[in-house]
C-alpha cells in the first residue's frame, strides 16, 4: 500500500508545474485531472500531442498514474447532461490505453440538478437505479474496449450510498471492469457514526476483495461530511488500515479534498498509521 494524491491538489498554469508540485511533495503515485492539462474533466477530444506530453513528462519524475478522473453524474435527471458525460467517456477510456492508466473513478450520481455528490430524496428509487445501470453499462462498453476498470464510490449522497449498494451493483453488471474505490468516511449516513467500526468491517466484508483504490480523508460528523483532512476528524484509521491489510489491498491510498498547505501533515500522519500498521 501506497500513499497517493489526485493532481488537482496543487493548482498550478501548467501541467510541468501540478507533476513538479507532486515530486516536491514526497509522491510517486498519481490520480490525473484533465483540468491539470487545461481541459475540461471530460474532454471531447485530447490530442496525440498532449499525450506524448503526458507519458514524457511523467516518465521524467518517475511518476505513476494509477488513475484518471471521470466523475460525472450518471443519474442526473436532464437526460442531455447524462448524455454529454456518456458520449465523452470513451475518450477518457481511450487515454488511458494510450498513457497505461489502469482506472477511471466514477460519481454513481444524484437527481440534484446541480452538484452530483449532493444528496436528493429521488436517489433510492426504481428508476434512479434503472438509469445508474443503464448509463454504467455503456460505460463498462467503453472500459471493456479499452481495457480499463471503473471504480465506483460508496457515498451517503449518492445513488450507490452504501457498501450494499455497491455490492448490489457490482452483483448485478457482472463486470471485471467494474471494481470499487473505498473511502471510509463517505460512509456514515446520519446517527451510524457511532458505529464506525461496525459500519466499516460490514463494508469490508462487503467489499474488501473488489477494492482498487482507497482513499484517505476524515469526517467530524455523519451524513454529507467526508471533507476533512486525514489525522484532523474521527476517523479511526487504525481500523480502517487494518482492514485494508487484513483485505490483502496493495493498490494506491490517495490523499484528496484537502489544500496544498495541508499535504505535509497529513502525509506525515499517514505514514506514521501505515507503520503501526504494518509493523503490528
Amino acid at each position: 500500500m501506497q500513499l497517493g494524491i489526485f493532481a488537482k491538489t496543487f493548482v498550478r498554469p501548467t501541467l510541468e508545474g501540478v507533476f513538479d508540485a507532486v515530486v516536491k511533495h514526497g509522491f510517486s503515485l498519481v490520480q490525473l485531472n484533465f483540468s491539470c492539462a487545461g481541459l475540461p474533466n471530460l474532454p471531447d477530444r485530447v490530442e496525440p500531442d498532449l499525450l506524448e506530453k503526458i507519458r514524457r513528462e511523467t516518465a521524467a519524475r518517475n511518476l505513476t498514474l494509477v488513475a484518471l478522473s471521470g466523475t460525472f453524474n450518471m443519474i442526473h435527471p436532464d437526460l442531455k447532461a447524462r448524455r454529454e458525460g456518456l458520449d465523452r467517456f470513451p475518450v477518457l477510456a481511450a487515454a488511458c490505453r494510450e498513457l497505461g492508466i489502469p482506472a477511471i473513478s466514477l460519481c454513481t450520481g444524484t437527481r440534484d440538478p446541480e452538484d452530483m455528490w449532493r444528496h436528493h430524496p429521488d436517489n433510492q428509487t426504481p428508476e434512479a437505479w434503472r438509469d445508474l445501470t443503464n448509463s454504467l453499462s455503456e460505460a463498462l462498453a467503453a472500459a471493456e474496449k479499452f481495457d480499463v476498470t471503473l471504480g465506483v464510490e460508496p457515498e451517503v449522497s449518492n445513488v450507490v450510498n452504501s457498501a450494499a449498494q455497491a455490492r448490489r451493483l457490482l452483483d448485478e453488471m457482472k463486470s471485471p471492469h467494474l471494481k470499487v474505490i473505498m473511502d471510509g468516511a463517505n460512509l456514515f449516513p446520519a446517527g451510524k457514526l457511532p458505529y464506525m467500526r461496525e459500519v466499516l468491517e460490514e463494508a469490508f466484508d462487503l467489499l474488501g476483495h473488489d477494492i482498487i483504490i482507497a482513499h484517505a480523508k476524515d469526517l467530524d460528523h455523519d451524513g454529507e461530511a467526508g471533507h476533512l483532512v486525514a489525522g484532523k476528524g474521527l476517523m479511526d484509521y487504525d481500523c480502517y488500515l487494518r482492514l485494508l491489510k487484513k483485505a490483502g489491498f496493495k493498490g494506491p491510498l490517495l490523499l484528496h479534498g484537502l489544500a496544498e498547505s495541508e499535504v505535509d501533515e497529513s502525509v506525515a500522519f499517514l505514514r506514521r498509521k501505515l507503520t503501526a500498521c504494518f509493523e503490528s
